[in-house]
């Protein structure tokens, strides 16, 4: 019978007695194993950390031009405030409606959306109550008029919408 060394191994290395090389293998087995779960867990801990990361690089660009959209809000709220001022000249409307449109766009490509509730039940989470109002014609609970529109950035709220509420 032939026995193959590991080159490195000497005869004083190898136990003489069989049960004492059953108990080495054993001992060697259970390293080799611990070996391998702690690799296995480093590699859970590699792969969570870089799930992380993408995850917080991808929170990072939605939100990246939040501050911009928000120093925005004022300029819609003007152009709005000046398309609702009656007795303007037409193509002055028209330009601002133009303006509006081409804004909006602008904002909505970059995660931007309009709040505008009117007619619609009241949510604590995107709308803020200026005040109550009796109103037959609505529902208890609902938006009866929008004082200012709320926005939301990628389904984050930036600024809730002013409303006033049909009372209960």
């Amino acid at each position: 019978m032939t026995t193959h060394h590991h080159p490195d191994a000497t005869a004083q290395d190898l136990p003489d007695n069989p049960d004492d090389l059953a108990l080495r293998i054993e001992a060697l087995e259970q390293e080799l194993g611990q070996a391998r779960d702690e690799q296995l867990r480093d590699r859970a801990e590699l792969e969570n950390q870089r799930r992380r990361l993408l995850r917080e690089a991808e929170q990072a660009r939605r939100f990246a031009n939040e501050k911009l959209l928000a120093e925005l809000l004022p300029v819609f709220d003007s152009l709005e405030a000046g398309l609702a001022a009656n007795g303007e000249a037409g193509s002055l409307r028209e330009g601002v409606e133009l303006t509006l449109r081409q804004l909006t766009r602008v904002a909505e490509a970059n995660g931007l959306q309009v709040v505008d509730p009117a007619g619609q039940a009241f949510d604590p989470e995107r709308h803020q109550a200026m005040s109550v109002a009796a109103s037959e014609a609505h529902a208890p609970g609902s938006v009866v008029q929008v004082y200012q529109k709320g926005y939301v950035l990628n389904d984050r709220l930036l600024r809730p919408a002013l409303v006033v509420v049909a009372a209960e």
